[in-house]
């Protein structure tokens, strides 16, 4: 059932008491929902390498990206520190050795990218029913610092190509912006697919809106209308018992969201309840390609985030081997 367009106050309050994993593994969990994938799911999701092929899902990070500063987010400032110039004047090392440097100046959620359990609340509470003010301060994630899930994030991938299989009716394989993907959409893609989806499983849903945004420039790409995730999937996200998902959109969930006055409701379900990891603008127009030719939309799929001590997101490139 539809919840009310005017009460997303209730819908959120609703959603978070029917799907909450507060002390599911404990009050010093810092892992949220990443428990599920454990070494019997790896094993699985590494027996699914036959061909060796390999997709990386990330986009590149450079100052051609999306963003256009809002909340601070940049794109990426490559700048060298050394440069073949400076080898040909001489950098003072012996026998002719020479050598670049660079750095790199970024948003941690400017690209390709995770979402922390520290990145979203609800009404003050975090992850597990903490204090938000207690976990995350200055000087960054107390608790739940990203660089916990660093060594957990690799396991069975599963795609779902929504694009694909509910798209436009004219064949575009492609979602409009403002679709709702309802867990029915879910179910039927998984269907299409024969694939299932459960316990332990990094779910990637491809929309088709960044190979929209690639060919007609980014656009409101970064905050705008997109098709994604409807606030009634929360009950999906939960039953599932996934481990992870990720989207090809900005901000994973359908904007405008569902409700009169809303700013992205199932966010504040998901991470601070639920406790999942969230991905967004993941590349997956080279994997979905593969996928529709062979048939196959299951995969071993890597992507560690950078283990940067309290960050509440991290970029990614996930690598899909099939």
């Amino acid at each position: 059932m539809s919840p009310d367009r005017h009460d997303p106050e209730g819908a959120i309050a609703d959603a978070a008491k029917s799907c909450s994993n507060w002390g599911r593994w404990g009050e010093d969990d810092v892992l949220g929902t990443l428990n599920f994938l454990g070494e019997a799911k790896r094993r699985e999701g590494a027996a699914l390498v036959r061909r060796g092929v390999s997709f990386s899902l990330s986009q590149r990070f450079d100052m051609d990206g999306p963003q256009k500063g809002w909340r601070r987010r940049t794109n990426p400032v490559h700048t060298m520190l050394d440069t073949g110039a400076d080898a040909a004047f001489g950098q003072g090392f012996p026998h002719g050795h020479g050598g670049a440097d660079d750095v790199i100046a970024m948003p941690l959620q400017c690209s390709t990218q995770w979402d922390g359990l520290g990145h979203i609340f609800d009404h003050g509470k975090a992850w597990n029913g903490r204090n938000a003010e207690k976990v995350v301060t200055s000087a960054g994630d107390l608790v739940t610092g990203i660089e916990h899930m660093a060594p957990h994030v690799a396991g069975r991938g599963v795609l779902l190509d929504l694009g694909r299989v509910i798209g436009d009716d004219d064949g575009t394989p492609e979602l409009p912006d403002g679709f709702a993907i309802t867990e029915e959409h879910l179910t039927e893609a998984a269907e299409a697919h024969g694939v299932s989806v459960g316990r332990g499983d990094i779910v990637l849903v491809r929309t088709g809106q960044l190979a929209r945004a690639k060919l007609d420039g980014w656009g409101d790409y970064a905050g705008g209308p997109a098709p994604g995730l409807s606030f009634t999937t929360a009950g999906w996200l939960h039953g599932t018992e996934i481990a992870a998902i990720a989207t090809d959109t900005w901000g994973f969930e359908v904007r405008p969201n569902e409700f009169e006055h809303a700013f992205q409701p199932l966010h504040q379900v998901a991470i601070p309840h639920i406790g999942l990891l969230i991905g967004e603008m993941w590349d997956l127009e080279a994997l979905a390609a593969d996928c529709a030719e062979d048939g196959v939309y299951e995969f071993w799929l890597t992507a560690a985030p950078l283990p940067i001590t309290g960050a509440v997101g991290s970029p990614v490139n996930p690598i899909a081997v099939k």
